[in-house]
């Protein structure tokens, strides 16, 4: 192109918008950013974008929606559609939509820059062809682990040593923790050190779904099975065959679901929606609940066979809160693993930030801490050391670490149990952001449907009005 490429970013990850915005002006090429997709349309009514590089999870409208309106009215211009819940079925329907290319994240930004090469060289109409160089599917054929479980406390090391006796074979797993405490990485860890390594790992949020659609999603569907199953549906059991299902929270999903579930645990067949045909299937399941199981069977939300069915190898993991001394480890990993991501020089974390995160009680668990580390790595841009101020700032609702949690007077002697303290927390959260839910979601690392869940059971209870 003889002109500078114009691409639009699409993000509502605004710490993004600048490290974007630089990383592509090193290589000619013009980004505008924007965080949602509603102003995405009024950006390509006013500039003829050659690329539009847009997340899928937006509020409002998703990167599916966008997608649709950029091809019925700017044919012209490319898709490239990033996205950290990425599955086969996803990427196909993103393509069969008109997308041009296709990343999952997290992808480091020299493969972003070759992806977006690739896409504007590319004649409107064609796919992108992929970049000269290995990509993570590359170790297809010799399975190696990819993944590490971080942490010296005495009870992570006594789950890793029993990780590999576990892994070989294939009866269920149930890791049961708090939010953020590291289950999904667990899981896969599992998998990789398994005898199925090579086999397909398929993973399945079933607090993420529609509940009209988990049966779908686990069992796929036959076209015309209900109102809108336009085309035939692979479920998550038909694509993990040979491999694992990792069903994660699965304690979310309905009592006529988990009969079904438990049913194809027993026999190792299932239906799919609106077929009479029965399907053998070898799959093995990883299930993973951030509920008190006790609590969730008592209630009578979850089937206690369901439970002893999966719960061959039960594994419980830690709050962060309950292996401090994992914090400094945990805090370097993420700074090296964001300083590669974004390709930034290498950093170190100042004392007094270092000093802040070893008192904080982690009410949100590795992934807070994660996210604060992440923070802390692009804002302090070039610079090699994470100053308290680059995490800390007043500008972030989370700033002080000492009073995020801290208990109002009068109601400290009752916050005696950890449930207390997680209904302080959700309440907290919900009026801090104005009772929405999604939003007070995403500041404790757990679900909205989660969050749901709490209230009606604190309200049954008489704990809430």
């Amino acid at each position: 192109m003889d002109r500078q490429p114009q691409i639009l970013f699409v993000d509502d990850e605004q710490l993004l918008h600048g490290l974007f915005e630089r990383l592509f002006t090193r290589h000619g090429i013009h980004v505008t950013t924007c965080t949602n997709a509603i102003q995405a349309i009024e950006l390509l009514k006013e500039t003829p974008y050659d690329l539009v590089v847009t997340d899928f999870m937006m509020p409002d409208m998703d990167g599916i929606e966008l997608l649709s309106y950029i091809r019925q009215e700017h044919p012209q211009t490319k898709v490239i559609m990033i996205t950290a819940h990425a599955n086969v079925q996803h990427a196909v329907r993103t393509m069969q939509n008109g997308a041009i290319d296709y990343i999952p994240k997290p992808f480091s930004t020299t493969e972003l820059v070759e992806r977006v090469r690739a896409c504007l060289a590319t004649p409107a109409g064609e796919e992108a062809p992929a970049p000269e160089k290995k990509t993570r599917r590359s170790s297809a054929r010799k399975p190696a682990v990819t993944v590490e479980y971080i942490g010296e406390h005495p009870s992570i090391q006594a789950l890793k040593d029993m990780l590999p006796r576990i892994s070989q074979n294939k009866a269920p797993v149930f890791i049961q923790g708090e939010s953020g405490t590291g289950k999904e990485i667990l899981a896969r860890l599992i998998h990789q050190m398994s005898d199925r390594a090579s086999g397909p790992y398929v993973t399945l949020n079933c607090a993420n779904l529609p509940r009209e659609l988990v049966e779908s999603h686990l069992f796929g569907h036959r076209k015309g099975a209900f109102t809108g199953a336009i085309e035939d549906m692979t479920g998550a059991f038909e694509r993990a065959d040979g491999g694992t299902l990792l069903l994660d929270e699965i304690t979310e999903i309905d009592l006529p679901i988990q009969a079904k579930l438990l049913r194809v645990l027993q026999e190792r067949e299932f239906q799919k929606v609106g077929s009479t045909e029965v399907q053998k299937v070898d799959v093995r399941i990883i299930a993973t609940s951030n509920r008190n199981l006790a609590e969730a069977i008592e209630e009578g939300v979850f089937r206690e066979d369901l439970y002893h069915r999966l719960s061959v190898f039960p594994l419980s993991v830690p709050p962060l809160r309950e292996r401090i001394s994992d914090v400094p480890l945990l805090a370097r990993h993420f700074v090296k693993k964001y300083c590669e991501l974004y390709g930034l020089p290498d950093k170190t974390i100042a004392p007094e930030l270092m000093r802040a995160f070893q008192t904080h009680p982690w009410p949100g668990n590795v992934r807070q801490l994660e996210n604060m580390v992440q923070r802390g790595v692009l804002l302090s841009a070039d610079r090699s050391v994470i100053e308290a101020g680059d995490v800390l700032n007043d500008f972030f609702s989370d700033a002080n670490l000492d009073t995020a949690v801290e208990v109002k007077r009068g109601e400290g002697a009752k916050l005696q149990t950890i449930e207390d303290m997680e209904r302080y927390m959700i309440i907290q959260a919900l009026s801090e952001t104005n009772n929405n839910q999604q939003l007070a979601a995403e500041r404790l690392g757990i679900s909205a449907r989660t969050i749901r869940n709490k209230l009606k059971r604190y309200r049954e209870q008489g704990l809430i009005s």
